[in-house]
C-alpha cells in the first residue's frame, strides 16, 4: 500500500512541476511587457481560470492528500506518532575496554 501511494505522491510531484512551469504569468503578453492591461480583456489583468489552473489545483490538492496519507502509514508503522526516528542515549561505555576515554576539548592532559 505504502509503495503504491508512494509511487502515486512521485507522479504527482512531477505533474505539478510540469503543468506549473508550463504556465505564463499574469502579464506575459506584449502589452503587459509595457504595463498595459492587454488588448479585449474582458475579466481584467488575469483572466479567467484556465485549464492549466485547474490542473494545478487538481495537483495540489493531490499532492497534499498523498502528503498527509504517507505520514500516517508512516506514524502507524512505527507506532511512535512521530516520522522522525527515536533517538537512543549514546552508550557511556566506550567500545573497545583497554581504550582511554576521550578527552573534553579545551582541555589539556598537563
Amino acid at each position: 500500500m505504502t509503495g503504491v501511494l508512494l509511487f502515486i505522491h512521485i507522479v504527482v510531484c512531477l505533474l505539478l512541476v510540469i503543468i506549473v512551469l508550463l504556465q505564463s504569468g499574469k502579464s506575459a503578453d506584449l502589452a503587459g511587457a509595457f504595463g498595459g492591461y492587454g488588448s479585449q480583456s474582458t475579466f481584467g489583468p488575469r483572466g479567467t481560470a484556465t485549464l492549466l489552473s485547474k490542473i494545478t489545483t487538481t495537483l495540489a490538492i493531490l499532492f497534499m492528500v498523498t502528503s498527509l496519507l504517507l505520514q500516517v502509514l508512516q506514524a502507524r508503522k512505527s507506532r511512535s506518532g512521530s516520522v522522525l526516528p527515536s533517538e537512543k542515549p549514546a552508550a557511556t561505555q566506550p567500545l573497545n575496554p583497554e581504550s582511554p576515554a576521550p578527552q573534553p576539548q579545551g582541555e589539556t592532559g598537563e
